[in-house]
C-alpha cells in the first residue's frame, strides 16, 4: 500500500501536536479569560416510567389485579412489581431468621412466579414484570403513603419524603360568549 495523500490532507507527523479548538487562555480576550464552559445535566424525561405494585395472593381478585396491572403497563411502558405478602412470624422478633421462614419465602417466590408467568400467558405482555417477597410491614407502609401518609424512604447516600400531591381546585368553564 502507498502512502500518497491528496494535496487538502497536510502531512503531519508524530511530534506535531493536533489543532486545538479552543485558543489557549493566553491569547484570548481579558474579558473571556475567566469563562468556563457551561456543563448541563442530562435531561431526564418529563415523566418518569411508572411501576405498578400489584398484590398476588393465589385468588381470582389477584389474578385479574396483575392481568389489569400488565396491560396498563404495557399501555404507559411502565413496570409490574408483582409482591407476595408473607405474615410475620408469632412471638420473638429474632425468629425470622430460621431456615423455616426462608423455605416459607422461596417456596411464594415460586408460587408468585407461577402465577405471573400465567398473567403474561394470559396478556402477552413480555419483559414489564419483577416479582418480590416483602413483609406484611413493609406492603403496609406502602398502601399507607397511597391513603396520604407520609412515607420517608431513607437510603445510604439520599432520603426522600413522598406526599401525595395537592389536587387543584376545579377549574371554572365559563359560557362561550360570556
Amino acid at each position: 500500500m502507498s502512502d500518497i495523500r491528496s494535496a487538502r490532507e497536510p502531512d503531519q507527523g508524530p511530534e506535531t501536536e493536533p489543532m486545538r479548538a479552543v485558543p489557549p487562555p493566553s491569547l484570548r480576550p481579558p474579558e473571556a479569560q475567566g469563562v468556563e464552559p457551561l456543563r448541563l445535566p442530562p435531561l431526564l424525561p418529563r415523566r418518569q416510567t411508572p411501576w405498578l405494585i400489584v398484590e398476588v395472593d393465589g385468588t381470582g381478585a389477584g389474578h385479574g389485579a396483575l392481568v389489569w396491572a400488565l396491560r396498563e403497563a404495557a399501555r404507559r411502558e411502565g413496570t409490574v412489581v408483582a409482591v407476595a405478602v408473607l405474615d410475620a412470624p408469632e412471638g420473638d422478633p429474632l425468629e425470622g431468621s430460621s431456615r423455616v421462614l426462608v423455605r416459607e419465602n422461596h417456596a411464594a417466590l415460586d408460587r408468585l412466579e407461577a402465577q405471573v408467568l400465567r398473567a403474561i400467558a394470559d396478556t402477552g405482555v413480555h419483559g414489564r414484570t419483577r416479582t418480590a417477597v416483602l413483609d406484611r410491614s413493609v406492603f403496609d407502609a406502602l398502601v399507607a403513603a397511597t391513603r396520604g401518609a407520609d412515607l420517608v424512604v431513607v437510603g445510604a447516600g439520599s432520603k426522600a419524603l413522598l406526599r401525595q400531591a395537592v389536587p387543584r381546585p376545579p377549574s371554572r368553564r365559563l359560557a362561550r360568549g360570556a
